[in-house]
């Protein structure tokens, strides 16, 4: 019986664990941006004004909104004549156009729907030969870069993620032929970095098992997941 409960509770955590954690982080993102948009809404238009209490998210709904009304405006001529006004008056500064250009380019790249940026897993040998590291595999370098770099082999860029944190790292160029890509998706390839390797994707995998087999009626789940290893 204490064995039966300890599976039971182990799985609990299992489940319960990362829905308490989502919960939290979407609430805290829904309160950040209420409070960012809020101060801008005139108090008439606001449902507290007119209610005992105030509404959750919807300061994120007149952002939703008004982005994608923004995004409309400048579709058309005269809203792109008025963006293209005010990125020449930026353009001008000789601090913020810098700024402004790499951060534009940025978000492009980023959420571009026909771009190519991370969407492959690959193993380079780094930081010695023998040790072997996932990158995200980028776009190939073009115009100068391409010319500039040596060998007749073809070159890509990509960026080897630090551990824990994957938002800092190390982005470099190398010869395609020394970068060993991976079925695996970017997500997992994200998961695996974070969590130091104790998450591989087949756990994963087994981890949703685990989890439908809790569900099943008359059947104590199991209360450990060997880990699978990579080969090579």
């Amino acid at each position: 019986m204490s064995h039966r409960l300890r599976a039971y509770f182990l799985t609990g955590i299992v489940i319960a664990g990362p829905l308490a954690i989502t919960a939290y982080i979407t609430w805290w993102f829904i309160n950040l941006v209420d409070g960012w948009v809020k101060p801008f809404v005139p108090a008439r238009y606001l449902p507290e004004t007119y209610l005992d209490f105030p509404i959750p998210g919807f300061g994120l709904i007149v952002a939703l909104f008004g982005l994608t009304l923004l995004g409309f405006l400048t579709a058309n001529l005269v809203g792109r004549s008025m963006l293209d006004f005010g990125e020449m008056l930026l353009g001008r500064m000789p601090v913020v156009r810098g700024l402004y250009r790499s951060v534009k380019q940025i978000f492009e790249t980023v959420f571009s729907q026909s771009g190519t940026s991370f969407r492959t897993v690959g193993l380079v040998q780094f930081p010695t030969k023998g040790m072997w590291s996932i990158v995200f595999m980028s776009t190939p370098p073009t115009g100068e870069m391409a010319e500039r770099l040596p060998g007749p082999d073809e070159h890509v860029a990509v960026f080897l993620p630090c551990t824990p944190n994957p938002t800092t790292g190390f982005f470099f160029y190398l010869p395609r032929k020394e970068v060993i890509e991976l079925s695996i998706s970017v997500e997992d390839g994200a998961k695996l970095i974070m969590s130091a390797g104790l998450i591989q994707p087949e756990g994963q995998k087994r981890l949703a098992g685990l989890a439908a087999e809790a569900k099943r009626p008359g059947l104590a789940p199991r209360t450990s997941i060997t880990p699978v290893r990579e080969q090579g």
